[in-house]
């Protein structure tokens, strides 16, 4: 521990494939369910242990001919498609780091990922389902590599999805999974790796503009999500688990794939996701497997909730064991909601706090060991030393405000911010100054603990957005309405919405020439989800003259977060350069 840069069993030998598939094959669990997928427009598919594994060294082969080495970046841009898994297990496998991107990320998006870490090889899909429609896929990761953007990209490797119309550079660039995975062997030995060896590197939003590429190794994270999923889900040899979430997001890498893998247990994934067209589909999948532990966020259970019950009433939910929320914080009207109708008042609820750069679940109750409050994440997991501090690094008293930190390292951690360690040091350890050496992580989330010393989280306490549970950076989406020629400025904040969390709402000043007007909100919208994706698009866009500002130049949001809530403007105005920006802002709202 060279604060803030910790090892965890130094010197140790490990491969997380190995233990994700190799090792149950000696037992039992050779022929037991590993991955049970259900696509979208209700194909389905099960594969058990001996059969992943087939797949995957299969695949890691198909890597290796593509000329991939130990220490090569991947990166992947998917469907939830078993596919997906198998790519992650076999860069494990090979020791070839990933960096897995949403498939909901813009073209943009994916180009400055790709960049950043310096992909040697691109794996897509022609195509994905997204709600009853076609997402293009492939195309997005055409236009990612235009011109030689991404210099570094040798192969790109599709899988064939959706079978739409796909541009394909065969003999070149392009190759389509199934032809090259013809006839290869299925003996690949996974790679020795050490302990603190990379296993991938992770993109999440940072309160200033450039994603941070979280960096976890392989020891530490392997211990970490294998320990947790084991505890916190009480997870039983005959259980079906299912996680909603993507494995573009920390979630899916966690709880989808290598937490459940390396304990050998039954791992649902799901390509589709609840809509008007089909408001019942969650239940169906419970039903149709029998699942036992079911683990969603906040905003799909408001989106439940408003729905209505008939659906969940429709289906026999009987075998539900254990209910979990990640994401976000949940209110306790949705976490009681939750409790009564789809876990029919017998399952407990962990309601689990934790990050992109915690590796896994950090506040949590323990099922059975620990009662829950609804809304509060309650305790932190064993060895997890958490506490509520000033920004002086002072425990706060019981029942008041403060900044969510973690005051000693733990195996999951994040190492650092790829390419950036100073960046690493500066956003999490420095916001809260060392005091005699002791570093304290800053984890960007407000917090109070109770009189029982249970934890409530309050949410981003910098200018980080939560929509939908995913994380969002004011300056990316800011930076997004600004490049369109008829932006001049523009200040991003939430507002608090029913379903979503956060709502996206922009304020925006407009250059000279440039009129108000519905039709230039419509195609600003467009213009972030062409930059972003559509997890970006604005709820809102509110015209204005100027912007609050400091005397030194600084958009003050608070103020504006206040004006998109419908709220009194509070709180010391007295830095506010001109007061009649207020004052006409405040018109018209």
């Amino acid at each position: 521990w060279q604060p803030p840069f910790a090892k965890w069993f130094v010197g140790g030998k490990i491969n997380i494939s190995y233990n994700c598939l190799d090792r149950h094959l000696t037992t039992w669990r050779k022929n037991k369910a590993a991955l049970i997928w259900e696509g979208e427009p209700g194909d389905s598919r099960t594969l058990t242990y001996a059969q992943l594994h087939r797949e995957v060294c299969q695949f890691a082969n198909v890597l290796k001919q593509l000329g991939v080495q130990k220490g090569d970046r991947v990166g992947i841009y998917m469907p939830m498609i078993p596919e997906a898994a198998i790519a992650m297990l076999a860069c494990a496998r090979i020791g070839a780091p990933h960096t897995v991107v949403f498939g909901g990320f813009s073209a943009e998006a994916l180009r400055d990922r790709l960049i950043d870490v310096k992909a040697k090889l691109v794996i897509t899909a022609d195509g994905g389902w997204r709600k009853d429609a076609i997402v293009p896929l492939k195309e997005q990761v055409d236009k990612a590599l235009a011109d030689g953007a991404v210099p570094s990209v040798e192969n790109v490797l599709v899988v064939k999805r959706t079978g739409q119309e796909t541009y394909m550079q065969l003999g070149g660039r392009d190759h389509w999974w199934h032809d090259l995975q013809k006839g290869v062997s299925a003996d690949c030995p996974a790679e020795p790796m050490d302990s603190e060896d990379m296993l991938f590197v992770l993109y999440t939003s940072g309160s200033t503009g450039k994603p941070k590429g979280v960096v976890h190794t392989t020891a530490g994270y392997n211990l970490y999500t294998h320990i947790t999923t084991k505890w916190i889900f009480d997870l039983q040899d005959t259980d079906v688990y299912w996680c909603t979430a993507d494995v573009g997001w920390i979630t899916g890498h966690s709880y989808i794939v290598y937490g459940p893998l390396s304990n050998g247990a039954t791992t649902i994934m799901y390509e589709g996701a609840p809509r008007t067209s089909n408001p019942g589909c969650f239940w169906d999948v419970i039903e149709k497997y029998g699942v036992n532990i079911f683990y969603t966020a906040p905003t799909a259970i408001r989106a439940f909730i408003k729905m209505g019950e008939q659906h969940p009433n429709a289906r026999n939910l009987s075998s539900l064991r254990l209910l979990g929320t990640v994401g976000e914080p949940i209110n306790p009207e949705a976490w009681m909601w939750y409790q009564k109708v789809i876990g029919g008042d017998r399952c407990p609820i962990v309601d689990t706090w934790w990050q992109t750069e915690t590796g896994g679940i950090m506040i949590t109750p323990l099922p059975g060991a620990i009662p829950t409050k609804p809304g509060s994440a309650t305790l932190p997991f064993p060895g997890i030393i958490a506490d509520v501090v000033d920004l002086e690094g002072n425990t706060v008293p019981n029942n008041e405000g403060g900044y969510l930190a973690v005051r000693h390292p733990w195996p999951g951690m994040m190492r650092t911010v790829y390419g950036d360690p100073e960046r690493f040091r500066r956003t999490y350890w420095e916001h809260i100054p060392p005091q005699d050496g002791n570093y304290i992580y800053f984890a960007g989330d407000g917090a109070r603990q109770d009189e029982d010393g249970y934890f409530w989280v309050m949410g981003r306490v910098d200018d980080v957005l939560n929509v939908s549970g995913h994380r969002l950076g004011t300056m990316e989406v800011e930076s997004a309405l600004v490049s369109h020629p008829a932006v001049a400025e523009a200040a991003v904040v939430g507002k608090p919405d029913e379903l979503k969390g956060e709502e996206v709402v922009a304020f925006v000043t407009l250059e000279g020439t440039y009129q108000a007007s519905e039709e230039l909100s419509k195609e600003l919208k467009l213009h972030v989800v062409k930059e972003i994706g559509a997890i970006a698009r604005p709820g809102e866009i509110r015209f204005t003259d100027a912007l609050p500002k400091t005397r030194s130049g600084k958009i003050m949001r608070r103020l504006l977060r206040n004006l998109a809530a419908g709220q009194e403007v509070s709180g010391d105005t007295s830095t506010l350069e001109d007061r009649s920006v207020l004052d006409k802002l405040r018109e018209e709202a």
